[in-house]
């Protein structure tokens, strides 16, 4: 009897210790999941599926939906969940810094404006690409290197560049018989056409205060062989090249060939007046083409060119626009995040942004395939591509909201006769030193 109530207390015993073992070996576990969950080398495991959160703007296109479903194809053990941001660029900035703002993980990829990695860098929002870029032997030389060059900040690579967008010189065939070489050239024809064949103007531009008016300034100035903040991130505005460029924009900004008006233009304004048929020239970004040869809205279907912006000095300049894609810096699955990142922004996702969104590849090679061309012929004109070389970036700054007001702000000056480029110039510098964040 002694001998059964003992081994009774043993069978006890060692249940505890088995359970207790099970207990230490489960928070064990989970604590080690825990760890190693803001690893870049952790993977979702065998069969395990990880969920990621994309987020962007809405796409009417349905070009996302085509690359999520090839891409979770190939990828059976990562989910993509879309997430929709506000259409609004500004109100979409806003939403994401106060998302990250408070280390949210509940995005994990994200797309972003060509002006915002250096300031959301800055912040500490997006994780540094450069070793899931070197691990897998990419070659940011085969990427057009506007973009590029935006997404870098303090000597590394905060975003992959999506699709590209800059500005371009778009044309009346039936009016211009070669394009502008030069500003001064851009100004010949304006002034000799202006009232030509009904028109009411010889050039469209925006130049009101806003986002639109440094566009205009950069490739202004950048043509001219000047930059508002060099590539070492010092302020440069303040220099005989760039004055030089200042003072051709506002002199064409006065000329009696555009608008009295001018200064209230943004893209909607001028595409407006272009597509109505009221002048023979028109800066722009790509989508004017589209519109320019669209029956239902269009007057001067089929008779639109395009070239690359007039020369100045140094050459043609090109503003940069467009989006990157970025992996936010307090995601859990960083590496399955850079596997979907590095799909969207390599060829095959591209490949399909191009053929579903008709967006412009930031990879130049695939101006060559036969597909994307077809499905765009536009891509295929050497005036759209030479363009596109010639794109530069707007200064790159970690608060470049600031940087951007100074320059709408004396930028609309001078124009207005408020300044001279001169005074404008200095102005500019002496603000952003201020401003700019070191």
């Amino acid at each position: 009897m002694r001998i059964l109530k003992n081994s009774k207390l043993l069978f006890i015993v060692l249940a505890l210790i088995l359970v207790l073992s099970a207990c230490s070996s489960s928070n064990n576990s989970s604590s080690n999941t825990s760890n190693n969950s803001g690893d870049e080398n952790a993977s979702s495991g065998d069969g395990e599926k990880v969920t990621l959160v994309y987020a962007r703007g809405k796409d009417a296109t349905g070009a996302t939906d085509v690359m999520v479903e090839e891409f979770e194809k190939q990828n059976p053990n990562i989910e993509i969940e879309f997430r929709e941001m506000p259409t609004d660029t500004g109100a979409q900035h806003d939403a994401y810094v106060t998302m990250l703002n408070a280390e949210s993980s509940e995005i994990d990829v994200f797309d972003i404006d060509v002006i915002w990695p250096a300031e959301f860098a800055q912040a500490g929002y997006v994780l540094p690409l450069d070793r899931f870029i070197e691990k897998d032997g990419i070659n940011m030389d085969d990427y057009n290197q506007g973009p590029v060059t935006a997404a870098t900040f303090n000597g590394k690579q905060w975003a992959m560049p999506k699709f590209i967008d800059t500005g371009m010189l778009f044309y009346r065939s039936d009016l211009v018989s070669e394009a502008p070489k030069t500003w001064d050239d851009l100004m010949t024809q304006a002034s000799e056409l202006k009232s030509e064949d009904g028109t009411k103007f010889g050039y469209l531009m925006q130049a009101k205060q806003y986002e639109g008016l440094v566009t205009n300034a950069v490739e202004f100035v950048g043509s001219y062989g000047g930059a508002f903040i060099d590539e070492n991130g010092e302020v440069v505005i303040n220099s005989p090249e760039a004055i030089k460029g200042i003072s051709k924009m506002v002199e064409i900004a006065n000329s009696d060939f555009v608008p009295g008006n001018i200064n209230t233009f943004t893209e909607v304004e001028s595409h407006t007046a272009f597509i109505e048929g009221q002048s023979p020239f028109i800066r722009n970004w790509p989508y004017q083409f589209a519109l320019a040869n669209d029956e239902e809205q269009s007057k001067i279907v089929g008779n639109v060119e395009v070239a690359p912006l007039p020369e100045g000095d140094a050459g043609s300049a090109s503003a940069l626009g467009g989006w990157m894609a970025a992996i936010n810096n307090f995601s859990e699955h960083p590496q399955e995040a850079w596997e979907f990142l590095k799909f969207m922004t390599g060829e095959e996702g591209q490949k399909i942004d191009a053929i579903e969104g008709s967006h412009a590849p930031t990879l130049p090679a695939l101006f060559e395939d036969k597909e994307i061309i077809e499905a765009n012929p536009f891509f295929g004109e050497e005036g759209f591509q030479t363009a596109l070389e010639a794109a530069v970036s707007r200064p790159v700054a970690p608060n470049y909201p600031e940087i951007s007001e100074i320059i709408q702000i004396h930028i609309s000056k001078a124009i207005a006769g408020e300044e001279t480029p001169e005074e404008a110039a200095a102005a500019m510098e002496k603000e952003m030193n201020e401003k700019l964040e070191k």
